[in-house]
């Protein structure tokens, strides 16, 4: 990944940990990562556990952030969140998937937070 992608993606996951702050969330961990993935962002939702994908686009040749969530992403998040509460001991805790999306195009930033975005089957 290149310099200006791994940039651009720091200034994303900074939005929207901002942006889960101001909609109450407190943020437990940032950059969880194991051998089978990554979660950008763990949070506290009130009494729920919200794992946390970012998607930052500065144009839109690859779909917007909300679509580039694929399956196997999906199944890569759902192994490492579980790992997650296993090694934190949260087995019996309510969780869910959230995805923010932030398109950094011209007028500003955008953000777009999607609660429970998909379930893990």
């Amino acid at each position: 990944m290149s310099q200006d992608r791994q940039a651009l993606g720091k200034i994303g996951e900074d939005l929207a940990c901002q942006a889960l702050e101001r909609q109450g969330y407190a943020i437990v961990a940032r950059r969880y990562r194991r051998r089978g993935g990554e979660l950008d962002i763990v949070a506290r939702d009130g009494p729920t556990l919200v794992f946390v994908e970012v998607k930052t686009r500065d144009g839109l040749e690859f779909g917007s952030g909300g679509e580039a969530v694929t399956a196997l992403k999906r199944r890569r998040m759902a192994g490492v969140a579980e790992e997650y509460m296993m090694r934190h001991r949260l087995t019996g805790c309510a969780c869910r998937f959230d995805v923010v999306s932030i398109d950094v195009r011209k007028g500003g930033p955008v953000v777009e937070i999607y609660q429970n975005a998909f379930d893990v089957t």
